[in-house]
């Protein structure tokens, strides 16, 4: 659902010079006008020598079968959407450290196949407090629309933001974090074709501390999107838990 949702923190732990990898999966229900389903969201994060990789894969439990609905419109999942990022960086120890190339690639499967892929090329910088309790992670790069019949935007470009702020307003355990993506889009499906498209899900999670050995977390999303999947402007909040591996 929150797509790179752990990146900054990761960052923050390649930065540091710490080689661990980190992977959650966290599972939403979506309040959203004509949604009401459950979404499932696997995260994995791994640094190496030569730079890192990043991908997350979503699950959409939103069955039109009513003989099998588990809650208002859940049901098995019929479709996913995933990305798979991989940032470029072997000069660590010069000035352009939190400089990285990046290149990833997005894909859509649905009850009739593969729907759409996406080819992104370019660049990422990291931003950080002293002790990294506050990242900011900004993304510049060139979009290209692969298969399907699905074409390249007259604007192939894509903006991105992620940040991550821990203990939010002093209060351990309590993190804001999420991504802002802009991006040229000609491909919104059932509606005329759009020059743009916005997406932004920030998130919000208190972390349960000892009673679940610092794993589980409760909180929950808004995706505010505008020509994203459809055209015009949404508002689609959701809760959920998230267990960190």
């Amino acid at each position: 659902m929150l797509k790179k949702a752990i990146l900054a923190v990761a960052f923050a732990t390649l930065a540091l010079g710490q080689w661990a990898q980190a992977q959650n999966l966290q599972t939403f229900y979506d309040f959203g006008h004509g949604r009401n389903y459950i979404t499932t969201t696997f995260e994995m994060y791994k640094p190496d020598k030569f730079g890192d990789t990043f991908w997350f894969i979503d699950h959409y439990f939103n069955s039109t079968d009513a003989s099998q609905k588990l809650l208002a419109n859940s049901g098995p999942a019929n479709g996913s959407y995933f990305e798979i990022e991989r940032g470029i960086n072997f000069w660590g120890d010069t000035s352009l450290k939190d400089l990285s190339a990046h290149v990833e690639y997005d894909g859509l499967i649905t009850g009739t196949g593969f729907n759409m892929g996406t080819w992104c090329f370019g660049a990422k910088y990291f931003f950080h407090s002293a002790d990294f309790s506050k990242t900011l992670t900004l993304y510049a790069m060139y979009e290209h629309f692969n298969g399907n019949g699905i074409s390249s935007a007259d604007v192939p470009v894509k903006f991105s933001a992620v940040w991550g702020l821990n203990d939010l307003f002093g209060v351990k355990g309590l993190v804001f974090k999420g991504f802002a993506d802009f991006w040229g889009n000609n491909n919104i499906w059932g509606a005329d074709a759009t020059k743009w498209s916005f997406l932004t899900e920030p998130q919000l999670w208190f972390n349960l501390g000892s009673t679940f050995d610092n794993h589980l977390d409760i909180g929950g999303e808004v995706e505010i999107s505008c020509n994203f999947v459809s055209k015009g402007f949404l508002v689609n909040p959701a809760a959920g838990l998230r267990w960190t591996f």
